[in-house]
């Protein structure tokens, strides 16, 4: 029994240090990352971050640091695609908000989006204004009401306990349901990105996918992008003010 536990003590103790010495590169980086941006050095500080986000994967924060670092080096269109990368991780910080338009701002093209109808407008507001995770949970709550209202509805004994609950579930699933739906297109965007920003210093777009297409119009590192479809190396783009056109692949970066 004694060298059992013995032996359950030995690996206890070997995993706990493991678990130091994974940690430690990491504490080490974000402790230089951190020192290096205090410091001034931000192309520095951005490289450290970068290895955190290749060893260790992806998270808001980092996403948001990385902005930064680029952003206060003057390499605008790198901050903009990790702003924008933050920003379908967590929508409503003010704080991101903020960067990502005092980025663009440094961007050369100026699209000015088409109008769109109020209701689309409130919609999309809506949809951001939570991260596809916390949309999940509200649909698991409204869920759980509309079951408990289901109860009530089934063992209330009086009339009016009867039709609340029945009005409170309707209401319930029909949200539990949009709820649901927004979770679904925020996931969806996020593990299949189809927007871009553009990388090159300038790029022509063309009428179609190949060198000897028609010049349509003359694009700067920085903006955003939709991409519609691909072919080959190419890609069919669309920007907000609804042109459309044809680039190349390796001049934009997958947001």
């Amino acid at each position: 029994m004694k060298r059992i536990l013995i032996i359950l003590s030995v690996c206890f103790s070997s995993f706990f240090c493991l678990s130091a010495q994974e940690q430690l590169p990491v504490d080490s980086l974000l402790q230089r990352a951190s020192q290096s941006y205090a410091s001034g050095d931000y192309k520095s500080s951005a490289a450290y971050y970068e290895a955190i986000l290749a060893a260790h994967g992806q998270s808001y924060q980092l996403y948001y640091n990385l902005g930064n670092a680029y952003f206060k080096a003057g390499e605008y269109p790198k901050a903009i695609l990790y702003y924008e990368r933050a920003m379908l991780l967590n929508p409503r910080d003010k704080d991101l908000q903020f960067n990502l338009e005092m980025c663009q701002s440094h961007v050369v093209d100026k699209i000015q989006p088409l109008g769109e109808i109020l209701f689309v407008r409130w919609y999309k507001a809506i949809l951001k204004s939570c991260s596809s995770n916390t949309w999940a949970w509200i649909s698991l709550a409204c869920f759980a009401i509309f079951l408990a209202s289901l109860a009530c509805y089934f063992f209330g004994k009086t009339k009016l306990l009867k039709k609340l609950s029945f009005s409170l579930g309707i209401l319930s699933i029909v949200f539990s349901i949009f709820t649901l739906v927004n979770a679904g297109k925020l996931y969806h965007a996020y593990q299949e990105p189809d927007q871009a920003i553009v990388f090159a210093p300038s790029v022509t777009v063309k009428s179609s996918p190949d060198m000897s297409g028609t010049d349509i119009f003359l694009l700067h590192e920085g903006t955003k992008v939709q991409i519609k479809s691909r072919l080959g190396d190419w890609v069919e783009i669309r920007l907000a003010d609804g042109s459309v056109g044809w680039m190349p692949e390796n001049c934009i970066e997958i947001i």
